[in-house]
């Protein structure tokens, strides 16, 4: 039989991993065929010549078991360990997987207890409170599910915005090597453009000689659209999207009697812009960054002259927000505070769990005392340039109270007030829970507002504008927990953040020293939601934070 597409083993891959969950056993096993499954759909060099050379190993995430089950696929269509499985399960089961927090042995109980064999089966019998009369299911089950199917039919077939960095940094590579004519290879799509979720895998790239633009699709999921140089800046706008920006853009041009196209923006029959900000430039506008393109209203603001400044990376001086070995982190505070002082930073904010995270190993009183300790010996041996900063991540009780006594918050230089329980709480009471917290003067920081965790969990009900409105009248600051699972505040909320008079703060959330790079995804939201670097507290050097937390300290005692 003919060889199988690279589409087509994506395909199987993901229900080889499907399957493999249902039957149990090791977990690990099933992430490995997704990831892997994921890595082929953003293949920038034909499948069946990385067989042919035997070089599938070189993919992320693909091992040489791995590679053998994907050899075998493309030369028969099925693998005889995948055809066991589906006499297991039928296929309709598989896409109860999707729906978070619906684990793969419940999954198993809802098919062989209740029948259900589909996602609009599962629906249904949680409408017609089936789900809820099962022993080993139940009512917090059901309810969950009803949540939850919202998700798993909007996140279908998107990434996290750090999966699809690996795999498009991937792609770029192997596209360079594969081609090492081309002269530019740039990433496109929705990752450029900021977005939490990437469902857009472009790469755009320029060809040494003059044609046409032209589309590649070596994989399932990667699109590489091909330009010569006079055409590469609007087929990197039209592949970055987003669908509505270029709309108004094209309406705009209709207005200056000009008309953009896919290859450029015309004049009559003369080309007359093909590079991106010339286009932009050609249109009456300054230069729209990509993050921005969304038609919300950048375009009318573009033409009053009034786009932000968006803050950088370069534009941070310090860390806030972080996690040790002390509560549920993997690394010592003088190994993070390196860390950080390492990455050109100028301060490490600590903020372990408070003594409610019984879960994550909150800190008791004598526990923070000793880290104190611990932070002035290193702080007199950093110097002057670098410094620790005393915080803690106190949790909101369901009271709206902070679980420390004022005297024991009083001590820190900072305090990141979060939820971390009682969820489910309406959204009246989670309101008040949250306002009260931050009409505590010793807050400083409200941790990821909503608590939602992509793809997997929604935010908890709050009113978020009065949550804000509350935030700018107190002087708290509000995060952009900068977690890849996080996200949070969601970037849509920021500019109502920034207008009610709230300042933000991009904070890692990191428990190990690979997480402290997670600020680079806070700031893209950051970004994509117009703020600038004015607006961010740890855009702040050390002298500037450092006065501010000791005013904020002050106005605490001077309440008192």
């Amino acid at each position: 039989m003919a060889s199988v597409d690279a589409r087509t083993i994506v395909s199987l891959l993901r229900e080889y991993a499907q399957r493999t969950a249902l039957r149990g056993g090791n977990p690990y096993r099933a992430k490995a065929y997704a990831r892997a499954a994921d890595s082929l759909a953003a293949l920038a060099v034909p499948l069946d010549v990385l067989i042919a050379e035997d070089r599938l190993t070189e993919i992320p995430g693909i091992g040489e078991a791995i590679a053998g089950i994907i050899t075998k696929l493309h030369k028969t269509g099925t693998h005889p360990s995948l055809e066991k499985l589906r006499k297991e399960i039928p296929e309709g089961v598989l896409e109860m997987l999707a729906v978070p927090g619906l684990r793969p042995e419940k999954v198993l109980r809802l098919y062989k207890d209740l029948g259900i064999t589909s996602l609009a089966e599962l629906e249904a019998a949680a409408k017609d409170d089936r789900i809820k009369k099962v022993k080993g299911l139940g009512a917090a089950l059901q309810t969950k599910i009803l949540q939850n199917l919202a998700i798993a039919k909007s996140g279908e077939g998107r990434l996290h915005l750090h999966r699809a960095a690996a795999l498009l940094a991937h792609a770029k590579d192997s596209l360079r090597k594969a081609q090492p004519e081309l002269k530019r290879v740039t990433i496109a799509g929705d990752f450029r453009r900021g977005c939490e979720l990437v469902g857009d895998l472009a790469i755009v790239a320029e060809v040494p000689k003059a044609g046409k633009s032209s589309k590649l699709s070596p994989a399932a999921g990667l699109q590489v659209r091909l330009s010569d140089r006079k055409h590469f800046g609007a087929t990197l706008l039209f592949a970055t999207g987003s669908a509505a920006h270029i709309e108004q853009l094209r309406t705009l041009a209709v207005q200056k009697e000009m008309r953009l196209e896919a290859d450029g923006l015309h004049k009559g029959r003369t080309l007359i812009a093909g590079d991106e900000a010339e286009i932009y430039r050609a249109l009456g506008l300054p230069f729209i960054d990509p993050e921005l393109r969304e038609g919300r209203g950048e375009v009318e603001l573009a033409q009053k002259g009034k786009l932000p400044k968006l803050v950088t990376d370069k534009d941070l001086r310090g860390i806030l927000h972080c996690h040790t070995d002390a509560s549920d982190g993997t690394e010592t505070l003088e190994t993070m505070a390196k860390a950080t002082r390492q990455r050109g930073f100028e301060y490490f904010g600590v903020a372990d769990h408070s003594k409610s995270a019984h879960y994550a190993g909150g800190l008791s009183e004598d526990e923070i005392a000793q880290q104190h300790r611990d932070a002035d010996r290193l702080n007199k041996r950093f110097g002057k340039d670098f410094r620790i900063l005393k915080g803690i991540e106190s949790d909101i009780l369901a009271d709206g109270s902070l679980d420390y006594a004022e005297d024991v918050l009083q001590r820190f230089d900072f305090v990141v007030a979060s939820i971390h329980g009682r969820f489910k709480l309406d959204r009246k009471a989670q309101t008040q829970r949250l306002l009260r917290a931050i009409s505590d003067p010793h807050t400083t920081i409200i941790g990821h507002m909503t608590g939602r965790q992509l793809q997997r969990r929604p935010g908890y009900e709050i009113d978020i504008e009065k949550v804000l409105r509350a935030c700018a009248k107190h002087d708290v600051v509000v995060e952009i927990n900068a977690h890849p699972w996080r996200l949070d505040l969601d970037w849509r909320w920021h500019q109502a953040a920034l207008e009610f008079g709230c300042m933000m703060s991009i904070n890692p959330d990191a428990h190990s020293v690979p997480e402290l790079d997670h600020m680079h995804w806070g700031v893209e939201m950051a970004r994509k939601g117009g703020v600038p670097a004015d607006r961010v507290l740890n855009a702040m050097a050390l002298p500037e934070i450092t006065r501010y937390l000791r005013q904020k300290r002050r106005s605490v005692a001077r309440a008192a």
